[in-house]
């Protein structure tokens, strides 16, 4: 199983991922990083595990808006977008658990 290093507010992660998905993970890496840089500037620096935690509350509220917009629609969301919501929650997870880990090592 290939192994890709991500990038989230200046950390480097190791992240396990299906053969071919490398470049999907990293994509979906910036935009995990770009809400992290985002709060980091609104909030400071507080604590790693707490902006990932707060990016993934984000991303998941703007999929949910996503999927409620599409049902409102009469529409189900695509399954490319089904597939991403998936990656970047399991993304999350993973991220959340270095953090934590990263976290408690410092206490």
């Amino acid at each position: 199983m290939p192994q890709v290093s991500i990038m989230i507010n200046g950390r480097s992660y190791p992240v396990a991922c299906d053969e071919g998905e490398e470049g999907r993970i990293r994509d979906l890496a910036r935009v995990i990083d770009s809400k992290v840089a985002g709060f980091a500037r609104q909030v400071g620096q507080a604590g790693e595990a707490r902006l990932l935690v707060l990016a993934a509350l984000v991303l998941a509220d703007e999929l949910n808006e996503a999927n409620e917009a599409a049902r409102r629609l009469g529409t189900q969301p695509a399954p490319e977008n089904v597939a991403v919501a998936g990656s970047v929650s399991r993304l999350a997870q993973r991220i959340e658990a270095v953090a934590a880990r990263l976290e408690s090592s410092h206490i």
